[in-house]
């Protein structure tokens, strides 16, 4: 009884001691200084603990004293491999800087698009953030990652204009305290963000990169025939698609082609968007003299005019939306008169709107795209007779199988009619280049769309469609690298602690694992009561 009596006290003793050694060290740490009282307090629990063992030592029972020594090369053997793990985990973290974001947004991690790209990125890109007062844990994480997926290509650093306003005079006079902005620069590019107002974000960032790291090329959209307008913001106009397409470094302009009466040299891509009237003779010329030098062209066709078994379409109607086939025929396809439904996989309730992702094989163009979907596309044709120097195919097809085809008949009674329409799966899509030849010093590339409305400011946002333009557009202007479409809003939630709060944190960090061990002391020496 006497024994138990005493190792109550004993008990009593060390979680005393233990709890006073902790609070007066802790305290201390967290006030970053020693007080007469915490010194105290830490003093009186060494006592209590140093007591605790001398009397624990002195009174054991001999049993408990004295253990076999296999236990101790156990626990020696199993504490040792706790130290290897933790050592060598902490190591493998620090040598790969591995990490986990598990914010709601994921705002401290890069997109796996934006990967693609910054490793593509040959030339030093610098990344500028000017931010009075200390900077948000976002953005040095935004710059990290830069600079770990670029591997050192993509330098970044945040400086306050306020604390080095000599620094940021070097920048120009753009600078203040209440202004926060990010210059992005590479060579004599340079490409200013302004984010005050809002987080700097990822595809603000990214787009920037490419714009200064990458190649221009330049675009000319036909204009003079009710093509859809890339300065039109409505529904039917292409200005979602000119951002896309700047934001990839490429270059657009308009082109009134019978004013103008030639193709610019610096063309990378002629984009025929919609005509709604025919183009004239000498306009169609000018378009097939441009291809046969070896430039690139897409063609976006739009809809057979549809009409009522009640009201026969007139001469002026059916010459709506042409075809261009007085073009394209020459490049071996034809385009046809009807409109393409697909009855198990289309938008809403409408059967003339196919809903696909059955691609050619092509990761340039469709490597990780999901559906696309079009508007009343027509069906694309191979012309038996055909210049043997053309390598052509189709690009898009509807969805394989009986419940897609061809419909030939424009008073909008849908039913499949052998001989009349075609069969599925249906060409709404096709592709056609021509090697290199003695009279032209590089290659032709053609892709042809039956449709528009795809990316329009109405649908460009849906599926995959942005990542199909931006693709194809990319392609044929001969750049062989991975596009931008990507959208990731970033909502900050960040906590920011004093150093006080930090070392608090530190302290509870710490405490955990003590704790445990102080708990697996307590629980061993009351089995001994």
């Amino acid at each position: 009884m006497a024994i138990n009596k005493e190792y109550k006290n004993l008990w009593v003793l060390f979680g005393s001691g233990a709890v006073c050694l902790i609070y007066g060290l802790g305290r201390s740490y967290i006030d970053y200084c020693f007080s007469k009282l915490t010194i105290i307090i830490s003093l009186v629990g060494l006592v209590c603990l140093a007591v605790c063992f001398f009397k624990l030592k002195k009174q054991m029972p001999q049993p408990v004293k004295f253990f076999p020594w296999r236990k101790y090369v156990l626990k020696t053997i199993i504490t040792a491999l706790a130290l290897i793990f933790v050592i060598g985990s902490n190591y493998l973290c620090y040598r790969y800087n591995l990490s986990l974001d598990v914010t709601k947004f994921k705002q401290h991690t890069l997109t796996e698009k934006t990967i693609s790209i910054i490793k593509d990125i040959k030339p030093e890109v610098k990344i500028v953030v000017f931010y009075a007062g200390i900077p948000p844990k976002y953005l040095e994480d935004l710059l990290k990652g830069y600079e770990r997926q670029s591997k050192g290509m993509v330098k970044g650093e945040i400086i306050d204009p306020i604390m080095q306003i000599g620094y940021a005079a070097q920048f120009g006079n753009v600078i203040s305290g209440k202004e926060k902005k990010t210059i992005v620069s590479s060579g004599k590019e340079r490409r200013d963000i302004d984010f005050t107002k809002q987080p700097l974000s990822e595809e603000q960032l990214t787009n920037a990169i490419v714009s200064v790291a990458r190649d221009k090329r330049k675009c000319y959209f036909i204009t003079g025939h009710g093509e859809y307008d890339i300065s039109e913001n409505g529904d039917k106009g292409l200005s979602t698609l000119a951002k896309l397409l700047e934001a990839n470094n490429v270059e657009i302009k308009k082109l009134m082609l019978g004013i103008k009466g030639e193709i610019p040299d610096d063309c990378d891509v002629l984009i025929i968007a919609g005509p709604q009237n025919p183009l004239t003779e000498k306009e169609e010329e000018l378009i097939k003299a441009y291809l046969a030098k070896g430039k690139d062209a897409l063609f976006l066709i739009e809809n057979t005019p549809l009409t009522t078994p009640d009201k026969p379409l007139t001469e002026e109607e059916k010459r709506k939306n042409p075809s261009l086939n007085s073009i394209l025929n020459e490049w071996g396809v034809e385009i046809g008169d009807d409109i393409v439904v697909d009855m198990s996989n289309h938008i809403s309730t409408d059967v003339g709107c196919p809903a696909t992702r059955n691609y050619l094989p092509y990761p340039a163009i469709f490597q990780g795209l999901d559906y696309t979907f079009y508007v009343r596309p027509r069906s694309i044709s191979i012309l038996n007779d055909r210049r043997e120097s053309v390598i052509l195919g189709p690009l898009v097809l509807t969805s394989k199988g009986a419940s897609s085809w061809a419909e030939t008949d424009r008073t909008l009674v849908v039913k499949f009619d052998q001989g009349a329409d075609i069969p599925g799966p249906v060409s709404i899509a096709f592709m056609m280049v021509e090697l290199k030849t003695e009279n032209k010093s590089s290659e032709t590339r053609i892709i042809v769309f039956t449709d528009t409305d795809f990316l329009s400011n109405a649908f460009i946002g849906q599926y995959s469609n942005a990542a199909l333009g931006l693709n194809v557009i990319t392609w044929l202007s001969e750049l062989e690298y991975q596009t931008f479409a990507e959208h990731k809003e970033i909502k900050v939630e960040r906590l920011d602690l004093t150093s006080k709060q930090k070392r608090m944190v530190v302290v509870i960090l710490f405490l955990m694992p003590v704790l445990i061990a102080i708990s697996g002391i307590m629980v061993w020496v009351g089995r001994k009561i």
